[in-house]
């Protein structure tokens, strides 16, 4: 498989205390794992778990307080000096954001918003911008009718596969998927995701997918990390992870996933 694409090193965030009386947050405790080229590592937790700062340090959104990011040999620990590394890092790795519609410009069209990119970041003439827009909306599923459309004529779905097309845009080597298709129905989901393995397929792409579901974890991941407080308290393989959990937090995290059949009840109502 070759080097790694990412490499992470005793990360570490420590957040201020807010006011007088408040302590400091311990948000990212020692982490440390690699990610392959092509290969795709699942961030497993629940809320305040730490995932999603580990996200935003992997993705320079912020510092680590100690400890070291590699992403392809290049040490990405510091914030970026200037606009061309800040560039040259946005080349490297992109994120897709769990509410699609939160992430659009709501003013701009389909088409538009991954133009933009790719003006951004490559020297391309109109009509050659024009054919690589058209053919990042074929890749991901959208019709001429929905790439001229604002993300408000879209469903959720379709606004997410904009998302991803934008992302894609840019060429990363990563992508970070954070609770990528937590808010979209079921059905729809099962398409974003088959149509995230097509492209890690086809692409050669590595993923970081932070999201809580392990269904979609098993879905579309190779290995899991599972964090607890900011540590990771297990890691391996998903399929061998998620069926034979050693910790006490992933054993916990596995029975609190919902079997066949199950249903909310309502309130007094007694369990089965």
């Amino acid at each position: 498989m070759g080097d790694p694409i990412v490499e992470v090193e005793g990360l570490r965030k420590v957040f201020a205390p807010r006011g007088r009386r408040g302590r400091a947050l311990v948000a990212v405790d020692d982490v440390s794992f690699a990610l392959a080229p092509g290969c795709s590592l699942a961030v497993i937790g629940e809320s305040g778990s730490g995932k999603t700062t580990l996200a935003r340090l992997l993705l320079g959104l912020e510092t680590p307080t100690a400890g070291r990011i590699a992403v392809g040999g290049r040490d990405r620990s510091r914030p970026p000096r200037g606009t061309a590394e800040r560039r040259a890092r946005g080349r490297e790795m992109q994120i897709v954001f769990q509410n699609p519609y939160s992430s659009l410009d709501r003013r701009q069209s389909a088409a538009s918003c991954i133009d933009e990119v790719l003006g951004l970041h490559f020297g391309l003439g109109r009509a050659e911008r024009a054919e690589r827009v058209a053919q990042l909306c074929d890749q991901v599923g959208l019709d001429e009718r929905q790439r001229r459309a604002l993300p408000g004529a879209l469903s959720g779905g379709q606004r997410q596969r904009v998302a991803i097309a934008r992302a894609l845009a840019a060429r990363p080597r990563v992508l970070v998927l954070d609770e990528a298709v937590a808010s979209l129905d079921v059905s729809i989901q099962a398409q974003i995701l088959n149509l995230l393995a097509d492209i890690r397929a086809a692409e050669d792409i590595s993923y970081v997918v932070i999201s809580h579901d392990l269904a979609v974890v098993r879905q579309v991941t190779d290995d899991a990390l599972v964090m607890e407080r900011g540590r990771v308290v297990e890691a391996g393989a998903t399929g061998a992870l998620l069926d034979a959990p050693r910790h006490p937090y992933t054993r916990l995290l596995r029975r609190s996933v919902p079997g066949p059949g199950w249903k909310p009840r309502r309130r007094g109502e007694a369990a089965a």
